[in-house]
């Protein structure tokens, strides 16, 4: 059960049926959240909003209820405040994408092409949420499942990329790709992603992958690595079916799911993706996305 997040020392708090809710998710191991979060406690209060912790947040502070951020999602929230890098607002968009529920994410990470809300921004922001006048951007996700003998033994859904990739010992790595009923290729290589338009500024950028805008409906399959230097990163419709049929014994293989969740292969696995029936919703600043493109990857700048 999620607990109702009250201070102690506010005894007078009318908790109303009809009260908005917000979560605020944060990244651990960030001491200046102490204070950052108190000051967003009070804002929020003032406003007469619900307020829910998850367990990063509530480490911070002292008198609070917390709960698993895989629950979050169990409260009727009107959206989500999070702290954090990329990788946050990854592990966040999994856990409360079947309710898409509208998340403003607030950089507090080195790059932040998903978090691009800067602390000086925040309040700002939360006015504009407040008020329902600040955009939403819907990202597509990837649903993933790994077929074993014939049984799906395990699912997911990634903002970001599925890989299939050599294990640390391993050497190349061995797997059949194809795009519906349609082979593709065998590759040998370190690995092979498939990577939502979200996500081709992450790993698969690193791999020689191209941008996509985030209103393109494709998969990208970028290979890692191959031995080959004639495979290339593939650009396909995301209404197709890409599997990737593992080639290596279980030492040899692993799949990760936006570089944070993941099991080992088998022989013969398949790693099947398709378009996630969810969406991330990200309550934006108003800037395009080359602007964030120009900011981050410093186009332009001498």
């Amino acid at each position: 059960m999620v607990l109702q997040y009250i201070k102690p020392t506010c005894l007078t708090c009318k908790m109303l049926p009809n009260m908005r809710a917000v979560a605020i998710i944060s990244k651990p191991q960030k001491p200046e959240l102490h204070r950052i979060i108190l000051e967003v406690i009070d804002w929020l209060r003032a406003r007469d909003y619900r307020i829910y912790l998850d367990n990063e947040t509530g480490a911070y502070l002292s008198g609070y209820e917390s709960t698993p951020r895989e629950r979050i999602a169990e409260r009727d929230l009107d959206f989500i405040v999070l702290f954090g890098g990329d990788g946050t607002l990854l592990s966040a968009a999994r856990a409360v994408a079947c309710k898409q529920v509208p998340i403003i994410a607030v950089n507090l990470g080195s790059l932040g092409f998903l978090t691009e809300v800067p602390l000086s921004e925040l309040y700002p922001t939360l006015e504009e949420a407040h008020r329902g006048q600040c955009p939403i951007e819907a990202r597509g996700m990837l649903r993933c499942e790994l077929l074993r003998d014939g049984e799906t033994v395990a699912q997911f859904d990634a903002l970001n990329d599925a890989i299939v990739t050599k294990s640390a010992i391993a050497r190349l790595a061995s797997f059949d790709v194809y795009v519906g009923d349609n082979f593709v290729s065998n590759y040998l290589a370190d690995g092979v992603i498939v990577a939502t338009p979200t996500g081709s500024t992450a790993y698969s950028l690193a791999a020689g992958g191209p941008i996509l805008t985030p209103s393109v409906d494709a998969f990208i399959i970028t290979p890692v690595c191959p031995h080959s230097l004639t495979h290339r990163p593939l650009v396909v419709k995301d209404t197709s079916k890409v599997e990737i049929i593992c080639r290596s014994d279980e030492r040899g293989a692993f799949l990760s799911i936006d570089g944070q969740i993941g099991m080992p292969l088998q022989i013969d696995d398949r790693v099947v993706c398709s378009k996630s029936p969810y969406q991330v919703k990200l309550l934006r600043m108003r800037k395009t996305f080359f602007d964030v493109l120009r900011t981050k990857l410093k186009w332009g700048q001498r």
